[in-house]
């Protein structure tokens, strides 16, 4: 199979490196806007073409496939020019910006039955295949809740913020283990540049009956911290992707006793038991990730990070984001085509008027299209009366 790489900043050099490796696929053309980039490649790769040129790679008939690793903004122009140039497409998390973009490009793959997929290399870490095993199997028994913090010290990047660029990791994870969330509830601030979020808390809820998960993200932690905890009826995990030992399985856990709840007695029992760190294997998740890619493209069936996931994951950051702007109100995430939100109602509109500053610019249209750029006339008519209610009450408190 040949294989052209497309971006070769910060994470395409390490894509070409573990595509250059797999078996059955020749790297044949390398393409950056970047002279540079490209002839720091070239020194390494002497024997693989070398363009600036997009089209140069669109237009070869004998390239098979491409691996997008450019800017965010650009993925859904570059993977759609690439569908339609009849290449299987792998395109670096997310595979768009937005779900309608998403929708999109899943539309072309199918019509021209390509392999478009998107790039959550979490997905291969053997840590979380192992632990996806032991949930499959019950060994954790009921989950009631899961906690996520993926913190370091930077790097902010001026295309994305924190939750772009970091949570879908952590929402992957979370998808390929419990599925689509119900809702998502989000807080966030812009500590060092203004307007661009570098800290957030998430809160995502997985139906009645499946667990809670909080992720935290942050560019503005001392150190560098990736770690998930898994509290279960019968066992809790400790996932550290940093760690020697990723997984600790831990014998532990609360024992209800009705009968004596609330009495002199306590009522409660504390399991502490033996806390054991199965063997994970020593396979690279980029490498696992890339081969799945060209398996998937030689007939194997979907890969395990479709498009169709890509999307849902997509849809999260959006909840994620339309939650900030309603003040932290839960929203809905999954969504079918063509369908809308159902968007918190005017008293976080009001909210935000009497306490954000940027929500407080204009009247009250301009602050129900800042929440809501699709609400319908009566949602800022009813902010209206409410705000002249207010004011008549200021002006005449009796």
């Amino acid at each position: 199979m040949r294989l052209a790489i497309i971006g070769l900043g910060y994470w395409g050099p390490n894509l070409l490196r573990a595509a250059a490796d797999l078996e059955d696929v020749e790297v044949v053309a390398l393409c950056d806007s970047s002279p540079g980039a490209l002839a720091r490649q070239a020194r390494r790769h002497p024997y693989v073409r070398v363009t600036e040129s997009l089209d140069d790679i669109l237009l070869d008939d004998t390239i098979d496939a491409v691996i997008v690793a450019t800017p965010v903004q650009t993925h859904y122009e570059i993977a759609r020019s690439a569908l339609q140039a009849g290449k299987h497409t792998f395109v670096e998390k997310p595979v768009a910006t937005t779900s309608d973009d998403c929708r999109d490009l899943i539309s072309l793959a199918v019509e021209r039955d390509l392999v478009l997929m998107p790039g959550h290399v979490f997905l291969y870490s053997p840590a979380v295949v192992a632990i996806k095993k032991l949930l499959d199997e019950g060994a954790l028994g009921e989950i009631y809740f899961v906690t996520s913090t993926r913190v370091n010290l930077g790097i902010h990047r001026s295309d994305s913020s924190v939750i772009q660029d970091l949570a879908p990791h952590d929402f992957s994870i979370l998808h390929y283990w419990f599925g689509v969330p119900t809702f998502a509830r989000t807080i966030a601030r812009d500590s060092v540049v203004p307007g661009l979020w570098d800290v957030a808390f998430i809160d995502l809820g997985f139906g009645r009956l499946g667990p809670l998960a909080r992720v935290e993200l942050s560019w503005l932690a001392p150190t560098k911290l990736r770690r998930t905890v898994i509290a279960g009826s019968k066992a809790m995990i400790v996932y550290d992707d940093t760690a020697t030992e990723q997984v600790r399985i831990f014998d532990r856990g609360a024992i209800f006793e009705p009968h004596t709840f609330g009495t002199h007695r306590a009522g409660m029992a504390y399991r502490v038991g033996d806390v054991v760190s199965p063997h994970i294997d020593a396979a690279e998740p980029l490498r696992l990730e890339l081969a799945d890619f060209v398996a998937s493209i030689q007939g194997g069936g979907p890969p395990r990070s479709n498009m169709y996931m890509g999307l849902e994951i997509v849809q999260i950051v959006e909840a994620c984001e339309l939650s900030l702007r309603h003040n932290g109100a839960p929203v809905q995430v999954a969504l079918s085509e063509g369908e809308r939100r159902r968007v918190p109602d005017r008293r976080s509109v009001l909210a935000a008027r009497r306490f954000d500053p940027d929500a407080q610019q204009g009247g009250a249209e301009a602050a129900v299209r800042r929440f809501d750029p699709h609400a319908p006339q009566d949602a800022v008519d009813a902010v209206d009366a409410v705000e002249a209610a207010d004011a008549a009450d200021a002006l005449d408190p009796a």
